[in-house]
């Protein structure tokens, strides 16, 4: 099968092998793939997929059933649908385990399909399971303007909390506001830690950049509140006042997704089946898709989110 491939530090189309489906697996016919950080990091070779799950990048794929693994119910060939992969979503074929499969809403793309499971489930991931977000909590979401970010800022206020946001630039902090952001600030004009403050902190902060903003980060969060880490876009290392920690009862979580067991992940397959995609046929919430890329163009893709330009989602086309 033809698969993006990487080739002296780029990426290119090429031969791979055809995958075959175990028991309990699905094999898709790739009709688009989400694409993520987490794709730069293992393309620049920091994030290596668990072991068993394919080298080729990829992490959220839409397409048509090919073949069925031995055991598998509920779906038959010819069968639309998207779902969270470990790894092999830039192919023209790839595996998808049966239970995080998802049928494809009529109403959804299959561009707009792939922009789901990765971005939703890691949202309802961390605000809801792990950051137990309430109805009438004050949450902070950085990023705002990003996948993770939009689904965040979106999740976040149909749960009834209060929504700020941090994100850079006339366009992204617009896009914020639009998507129900109570406070948006420009992080790079603004003091986010000195404006939420003055609003009223937070009790829960989903951050994916990491670095320096952990001091910012426990300077505006309430006492007994939550700092989840789900990235590192400022880097791995900085300070930690564990006085503040400590006389305010702060708690800080690392959370990744891809690496967690398949029974969470197919929890959390089911949140984005009965609650994510419902809410979104009702319009309740919404698919942000920035801009869909030629396959052949997964090198010039990566490199636009690399240089921050997207607002939302970036998709490529396999099909």
């Amino acid at each position: 099968m033809r698969a993006v491939i990487q080739e002296n530090q780029t990426l290119l189309l090429g031969d791979a092998a055809l995958p075959k489906a175990a028991a309990g697996q699905l094999l898709i016919r790739v009709h688009a793939a989400g694409i993520n950080r987490a794709d730069l990091a293992q393309a620049a070779g920091r994030y290596p997929p668990p072991s068993g799950d394919s080298n080729i990048l990829g992490l959220e794929v839409a397409g048509v059933v090919e073949a069925l693994g031995e055991g598998v119910a509920g779906f038959a060939v010819g069968d639309e649908v998207l779902g969270l992969v470990g790894g092999g979503a830039y192919a023209e074929l790839c595996l998808l385990e049966s239970a995080l499969a998802i049928k494809k809403p009529a109403n959804l793309s299959f561009t707009d399909a792939a922009s789901l499971p990765e971005v939703w489930m890691t949202a309802w991931f961390n605000l809801v399971e792990i950051g137990k977000l309430a109805a009438g909590q004050r949450v902070l979401i950085h990023a705002g303007a990003s996948g993770v970010g939009a689904a965040s800022i979106q999740l976040a206020k149909y749960l009834g909390a209060w929504v700020a946001t941090t994100a850079g630039g006339a366009k992204k902090t617009e896009f914020c506001r639009q998507l129900g952001a109570d406070l948006v600030v420009d992080y790079k004009q603004q003091d986010f830690a000195a404006l939420i403050k003055e609003a009223g902190g937070v009790d829960l902060i989903l951050d994916g950049v990491g670095g320096d903003y952990l001091a910012k980060n426990q300077a505006c969060l309430n006492t007994d509140g939550q700092i989840v880490l789900i990235g590192l876009l400022r880097g791995i290392s900085t300070e930690i006042n564990l006085g503040q920690l400590l006389m305010k009862r702060q708690r800080l979580t690392g959370s990744t997704l891809r690496a967690q067991p398949l029974n969470v992940k197919a929890r959390l397959a089911a949140a984005l089946r009965d609650k994510i995609a419902p809410a979104i046929a009702a319009g309740q919430l919404k698919v942000t898709v920035d801009r869909v890329f030629n396959w052949q163009e997964a090198a010039i893709a990566h490199q636009y989110i690399a240089d921050n330009q997207n607002i939302g989602k970036v998709l490529l086309q396999v099909i």
